[in-house]
């Protein structure tokens, strides 16, 4: 019997229904294995899903820079260094030896102010019209202030020089001051009368009651002599110890006594507490509040005056230092952070006081013993190193900036634009030791390409040594060089992401 055409047609069509069924029914076991296939995206949840999932980086903190309305550039003497008046002639005798002209221009130019209590209390001006006191336990006459006018012509640095207020010689002043003019020429920035006149009373230079008004009284006869003397020179105060006294005596200085420079100092730090002053205390990000405050302070004052202010006395803690805490590398991450606001805040200038003959209390320069006293052998303490980072925001605009949200660290970022166009940023992070890294995002915007770091670190903030600059160290001589070739990151989107170390420093210098 013939088959019929139409079966013979089905046949086939039913075998490959067959062999559909059974590749079909194969697909999810093998699917299942974890094979080499790729995972459906039907299915979120499963392993292979996992795998595909990138584990999430860490937090960012980021960075906002105003670029529109940059501040007024640093000024060039914006860098200086204090001194007892006590140490005005044997820093003066260096003129000729040791490497404090080589360690002054290696930061300069500055301003180099002598003052703190030694003017007031302890050294007197002596020439033929003036004997030696009983008071005075040391003098300076004409010959240590051309050794001085010397150390100023050599080094490029201007000198703010304080007369003694706190024994009532007006006369003596006059020809103190002359005597300045005369071997300073044009390194004089100003002459200061008196160091913290609002703290006579308690220090037993002047009776109770002891306010600006008495205070006044005795500059305008201070004044009188000198114009007689010296007429023209200039007059720099009222030197205060703290920008709440400022508030008055800085104010009254402007309308009764308007000087060429306002000056006053700044300790974030007591020495008497309680509490003791600690390291964590000194980087505290309240501390950092308290001393944007006092700098907005005095700056609201001399604005509303139209005469700069300089912050002519300054340092960690009060009463020359606590070792342990001021001779380390704490004390350079504080004067990173706080001369790096100051500049962004716009005052005039800062001076960190120290003391040339101890190293353990605050000083940015110090001779470790005798020897190195008497021939004039001065070594770079940790502050030093956070100048010499900072000096290249010389001329500098400050630019508004905004950090985000910190995720916990203890960060400060100040920002600025020089005058080819590099953007510069101040990071300082003061968290301990063994703290993460914090990340940061800077929105520098584009046309900018490369930023090139250069960082400030030391074994830890208790560190007295190791502290270097790029990695390197000031030399025996005074000199310090930056490396031919600095560590960078380029930018990415219009930003540069960094992740900065606990207890470090770094200035970025961000090119186009």
């Amino acid at each position: 019997m013939q088959v019929p055409p139409v079966k013979a047609r089905r046949a086939p069509l039913l075998v490959l229904v067959l062999v559909l069924a059974l590749v079909l029914a194969a697909v999810p076991a093998q699917a299942g294995t974890g094979a080499a296939s790729a995972p459906s995206s039907a299915a979120p949840h499963g392993a292979a899903a996992k795998h595909r999932r990138r584990k999430p980086g860490p937090p960012l903190t980021s960075v906002s820079i105003e670029r529109t309305f940059p501040g007024e550039p640093v000024p060039n003497g914006f860098i200086g260094l204090s001194f007892e008046v006590g140490n005005l002639a044997q820093l003066a005798g260096y003129a000729d030896s040791g490497d404090l002209v080589t360690l002054l221009r290696s930061l300069g130019p500055g301003v180099l102010r002598f003052g703190g209590v030694t003017a007031d209390k302890n050294v007197a001006w002596v020439d033929a019209r003036t004997p030696r006191p009983a008071w005075a336990t040391a003098v300076i006459d004409e010959a240590d202030l051309r050794a001085l006018g010397q150390l100023a012509a050599r080094s490029g640095w201007h000198v703010l020089l304080t007369l003694n207020l706190g024994h009532f010689e007006p006369e003596a002043a006059a020809r103190e001051a002359a005597a300045a003019r005369a071997a300073l020429g044009p390194w004089l920035e100003g002459l200061e009368l008196g160091n913290e006149p609002n703290a006579y009373g308690r220090q037993g230079l002047r009776e109770e009651p002891w306010s600006f008004l008495q205070y006044d009284a005795q500059v305008a006869i201070y004044r009188a002599a000198i114009e007689a003397l010296a007429p023209g020179v200039p007059i720099a105060g009222p030197d205060v110890s703290g920008s709440s006294a400022f508030e008055t005596w800085g104010l009254g200085e402007v309308v009764n006594q308007p000087p060429v420079l306002l000056t006053g100092h700044h300790y974030p730090l007591s020495c008497q507490g309680p509490p003791a002053p600690t390291i964590t205390q000194l980087l505290s990000p309240q501390i950092r509040a308290l001393e944007v405050i006092s700098l907005e302070r005095y700056l609201s004052i001399a604005q509303a005056g139209g005469i700069p202010f300089r912050l002519d006395e300054a340092n960690s803690v009060s009463c020359g230092g606590v070792a342990g805490i001021s001779n380390t590398f704490a004390g350079a991450l504080w004067a990173a952070a706080y001369v790096s606001e100051a500049m962004s805040i716009g005052i005039d200038g800062i001076n960190l006081h120290g003391n040339p003959d101890n190293c353990l209390g605050y000083t940015p320069l110090c001779a470790p013993n005798q020897q190195a006293i008497e021939s004039g052998a001065l070594v770079a303490q940790p502050e030093w190193y956070a100048l010499l980072m900072l000096k290249g925001l010389i001329g500098d605009r400050p630019l508004v900036t905004t950090l985000g949200t910190l995720h916990g660290h203890n960060l400060q970022v100040t920002t600025f634009l020089a005058p080819n166009g590099t953007l510069q940023a101040v990071v300082v992070d003061d968290d301990p030791p063994g703290s993460s890294r914090a990340y940061l995002r800077l929105e520098v915007g584009k046309g900018y390409r490369y930023a090139r770091l250069l960082p400030l670190t030391a074994p830890a903030p208790t560190s007295l040594s190791g502290v270097r600059l790029a990695g390197s160290a000031v030399a025996a001589a005074g000199t310090w060089g930056a490396p031919a070739k600095l560590q960078g990151v380029s930018a990415k989107g219009g930003a540069i992401t960094l992740a900065v170390g606990p207890s470090r420093a770094l200035l970025l210098s961000i090119e186009q």
